[in-house]
C-alpha cells in the first residue's frame, strides 16, 4: 500500500494508463501546466503529441475528442469548474447518442474528467453540481469516486471503458488521503462500497457527500442509531442491489446528494428505494441535498446551501420517526 492525495491517485492513474496504451493521450484545460493539481508534470514525459493544451472552447475540445475516439483513440479530456455546460449539445447530440445512431459500429472509449466544485467560494458560474442531469442522458456512464483508492482504480477502469465515461471529481475531497493498493488497481464500475455497517437506517450519499454522513453516522451512534452508509461510486451504472438489499435489512433510507434538491441523485434513489422496496420501509423516504439557490460569492452564506452532518442527522430523526 502507498499512502496517496485523491488528487495524486488520478494522476497515477493517468500516467500508468498512458505508459501502457499509446493510444492513450491527454487534452483540455492547461493540462501541461497542471494548475489544478493533477496534470503537471505529464507532458514531460509524454510531450508535445500526447499531452494537449487546447483553446478555451468546451465545445471544440469535446467535440474533437469525439472523433479522436472514434478514430481509435482513448482520450482523457479535462475540464474544471463545470464548465461542460457549454458543450452539452455535443454530449447529448454526439457523446451520448453516437454509438446507438451508428448501429455498434463506432464505439467511443473517452473519458472526460469533469470538476465538481462547490464550498470554496467561487461564486455561481465557477461552482455547480452537475451530475445528476447527465445521469438523464442514455448512453453515458458516470463515475464519482470519494476515496483515492476508488479514483485511482475506477479512473484505470473507466480508460478501458469502450464507452465515454463522465469522472467526476468532487472538490471537497480532492485533498483528502488514503491507502493504494499497488500494481495493476482497478474497481468495476457498477458496485457500491459499503463504507459503514448498520441495522436501522441506510444512507447513501455520493461523493463528498460520504465523509459528512460517516461524521452523521458516528453522531447519531451516540443516540443509540444504526447506520449503514453506502457509497454507489458510479452512478452509472447504479448497485441498484446492494441499496436495496441494505434498505430490507434496515427500513429506513436517507439520500444525501450535493446537487440542487430537485431532480437530484437523491431524489433518484429515493423513488428507487419508494418503488422497489416499499414493503420494507417502516418510516418515509428523506432527500438531503442543497438548496435551490446559485451559489453565493460570501463563504458564511455559500455553507448554508449544502447538506452538512446536520441536516443528515436530522433526516435520519425523521425516517426514525
Amino acid at each position: 500500500m502507498a499512502e496517496l492525495s485523491f488528487s495524486a491517485a488520478i494522476t497515477e492513474a493517468i500516467k500508468h494508463e498512458m505508459r501502457r496504451d499509446p493510444s492513450v493521450f491527454l487534452m483540455g484545460d492547461s493540462v501541461r501546466s497542471g494548475i489544478y493539481g493533477v496534470t503537471g508534470g505529464l507532458h514531460a514525459e509524454f510531450g508535445d503529441d500526447r499531452v494537449l493544451d487546447c483553446p478555451a472552447s468546451e465545445t471544440g475540445f469535446v467535440g474533437a475528442a469525439v472523433g479522436a475516439a472514434a478514430a481509435g483513440m482513448r482520450p482523457i479530456v479535462t475540464s474544471q469548474c463545470a464548465f461542460m455546460w457549454v458543450a452539452m449539445d455535443q454530449f447529448v447530440n454526439q457523446v451520448a447518442k453516437m454509438k446507438y445512431m451508428f448501429g455498434g459500429q463506432a464505439t467511443l472509449p473517452v473519458v472526460y474528467r469533469m470538476g465538481i466544485s462547490y464550498a470554496n467560494s467561487l461564486a455561481a458560474h465557477h461552482t455547480d453540481r452537475p451530475h445528476p442531469i447527465y445521469m438523464n442522458i442514455p448512453g453515458l456512464k458516470i463515475v464519482m469516486p470519494t476515496t483515492p483508492a476508488d479514483a485511482l482504480g475506477l479512473f484505470k477502469t473507466a480508460v478501458r471503458e469502450d464507452d465515454p465515461v463522465l469522472f467526476c471529481e468532487d472538490s471537497t475531497v480532492m485533498r483528502t488521503r488514503g491507502e493504494v493498493p499497488e500494481g495493476d488497481h482497478t474497481v468495476p464500475l457498477g458496485v457500491a462500497a459499503v463504507r459503514r455497517e448498520g441495522t436501522d437506517v441506510t444512507i447513501v450519499a455520493v461523493g463528498g457527500m460520504v465523509q459528512r454522513s460517516l461524521a452523521a453516522a458516528e453522531q447519531l451512534a451516540a443516540e443509540g442509531i444504526s447506520v449503514e452508509v453506502i457509497d454507489p461510486r458510479s452512478l452509472v451504472p447504479l448497485d441498484t442491489e446492494a441499496i436495496l438489499a441494505s434498505v430490507a435489512k434496515t427500513g429506513r433510507f436517507v439520500a444525501v446528494d450535493s446537487a440542487n434538491k430537485t431532480c437530484s441523485v437523491a431524489s433518484e434513489l429515493c423513488a428507487l428505494v419508494a418503488q422497489e422496496a416499499f414493503r420494507s420501509l417502516k418510516g418515509p423516504v428523506q432527500r438531503v441535498a442543497s438548496l435551490m439557490v446559485h451559489p453565493p460569492f460570501s463563504p458564511v452564506l455559500e455553507k448554508l446551501v449544502y447538506p452538512d452532518e446536520g441536516k443528515i442527522v436530522e433526516a435520519v430523526r425523521r425516517t426514525m420517526g
